[in-house]
């Protein structure tokens, strides 16, 4: 799945379709970006994990959620990014409305108020989206806008397109293309450091076109002393 909320203390439900189905996981990462965009983020390996397992045999699902301290996760996943992002917003509807108990179209108005998603990786023949909803129904979980040009915190690149795919290889490209140039490096570190830190939002779909917002922090770079 390679989402990079997915850390020490959250938990994975899984929809299980096969009997007797075995538990695997791997692949560590000591850091991903929003985006994974080529084979290497920052991949580890760790001696010890320890993985508790329980199953609930009354949770129907038909995709993954993930839940974390503040939030609740759900996503999309297919080969394309396009039909990633249908399965994603039913998901995330269907979650609403069973969490807040209202219909179909209140949950829908609900997903598009609150919209915080990613893209969670594309090195993968099946690629990823996620979206993010409070679990604390009480409080309006706040969504950073999404820049559209660099400003104090973020390097940012934007990819607009009907098609997703393409949306999502423009930013990623323009963002490697703007590291070589600001920040003097080759083409492929700027490759590298994009997948192990680049955060690539996806903004809430509106219309036919659909747009890639892909941000890198500043902070990673550190100035000499």
């Amino acid at each position: 799945m390679d989402i990079r909320d997915e850390t020490e203390g959250s938990t994975l439900y899984v929809p299980v379709f096969v009997k007797g189905a075995l538990l695997w996981t791997g692949d560590s990462h000591a850091a991903q970006g929003n985006g994974e965009i080529n084979l290497t983020a920052l991949e580890t390996a760790y001696k010890e994990m320890n993985v508790t397992v329980e199953v609930l045999k009354n949770m129907k699902l038909e995709w993954p959620r993930i839940e974390t301290k503040d939030a609740w996760i759900t996503v999309g996943i297919d080969k394309d990014l396009n039909k990633a992002l249908e399965i994603l917003q039913s998901e995330t509807t269907t979650f609403l409305m069973q969490q807040r108990k209202i219909d179909k179209a209140a949950a829908e108005k609900a997903m598009m108020a609150a919209w915080d998603c990613r893209i969670s990786q594309v090195v993968d023949v099946n690629k990823g989206l996620h979206c993010f909803s409070t679990k604390n129904l009480k409080e309006k979980r706040t969504v950073e806008p999404l820049p559209a040009a660099e400003n104090k915190a973020y390097l940012v690149t934007v990819g607009r397109d009907a098609d997703l795919n393409k949306a999502m290889d423009d930013a990623s490209w323009a963002m490697i293309e703007l590291l070589q140039k600001e920040k003097g490096l080759s083409r492929l570190d700027a490759y590298g450091l994009a997948s192990m830190v680049m955060d690539c939002r996806l903004a809430a779909p509106t219309g036919a076109q659909k747009a890639v917002h892909c941000l890198v922090p500043k902070s990673t770079w550190v100035a000499s002393r």
